[in-house]
């Protein structure tokens, strides 16, 4: 039980620094460009994951089907973290906290369904309506001003929902290595293809970077990647799936009142009801349950 009661603790600091990482990117985005931001983040990431794979013994061998995925989702990441900072540098990083991480497991359910592999009963397709009605929420769009709601950052969120649906859909197929394997080859491949095609490291800004830039560029490499994706697939093996998912609900708030509190962000009543909603249609469609039954006794 006190096992248990620790990975509790430790999930919950990961997704808090999971919705940290818009408030990281936000900060920022006042340093550097989104591929310099992805070569750093990853590139420290990749190395702090080496020590921790090798302690927990799985094997660092991967197979050419792996691999091949391994590449495609490594593109997709790239072009995924470039809309996320773009988003977040021009938008605000509580609206995308709570869109993008809301957005996504609804995206990977419509594109599972569109390819057959989930039904949509009607319980799915309320909870389908029931997303949508908390992301236009989210965009106020009683407004009925397009000029407004479809805004370019609003936009680059969408984009990033649906590339990180379409990574996870991808990712599904390996199930030939370890999870923590496969993003470490993901995480090595995406720092690689960055610098080959998007960034001049020489160019980098190294001497602009203070006390502030690198505090953010840790917490989004060591807090919100490395310790975040180790605890959340231990998480997987010792509590199952499930119990880990609902951890996930976290991410989104703790995104809105981190930015409130660091980045002076108006917190948005329509962006934290559409967040509920949305949370909801989370829930319905991945039948999540936020309480467990109590077992009962045995005669």
């Amino acid at each position: 039980m006190a096992n248990k009661n620790l990975f509790y603790v430790l999930l919950f600091l990961g997704m808090i620094a999971w919705g940290g990482s818009w408030v990281n990117v936000k900060v920022l985005g006042n340093y550097i460009s989104a591929f310099e931001m992805i070569f750093l983040r990853f590139g420290i990431t990749a190395i702090t994951m080496v020590p921790i794979i090798m302690w927990l013994g799985h094997s660092f061998k991967i197979d050419l089907k792996s691999f091949g995925l391994v590449v495609l989702v490594s593109l997709t990441l790239i072009f995924y973290n470039k809309y996320y900072y773009l988003g977040t540098k021009f938008g605000t990083a509580s609206l995308g906290g709570a869109m993008v991480t809301t957005m996504i497991p609804i995206i990977t359910f419509i594109f599972l369904a569109l390819m057959g592999v989930k039904k949509v009963s009607q319980k799915d397709a309320f909870a389908l309506g029931l997303g949508a009605v908390g992301v236009l929420t989210m965009l106020h769009i009683w407004t009925f001003d397009l000029a407004h709601i479809l805004v370019i950052q609003n936009l680059y969120f969408i984009l990033a929902a649906i590339l990180w649906a379409t990574l996870t859909i991808i990712s599904s197929k390996s199930r030939k290595i370890s999870p923590i394997v496969f993003t470490f080859y993901m995480y090595i491949v995406t720092v690689a293809l960055d610098w080959v095609f998007f960034v001049n490291i020489s160019a980098m800004p190294f001497k602009t970077f203070d006390g502030i830039f690198w505090i953010n560029t840790l917490l989004i490499s060591i807090a919100a990647s490395t310790f975040t994706n180790t605890i959340y697939f231990l998480g997987i093996e010792k509590l199952g799936a499930a119990e880990v998912s609902s951890f996930i609900f976290l991410v989104p708030f703790s995104a809105i009142i981190l930015s409130a509190i660091f980045l002076g962000e108006k917190v948005d009543l329509f962006i934290v009801f559409g967040t509920i909603l949305t949370l909801w249609a989370v829930k319905l469609l991945n039948n999540i349950q936020i309480r467990r039954k109590k077992a009962r006794p045995t005669q």
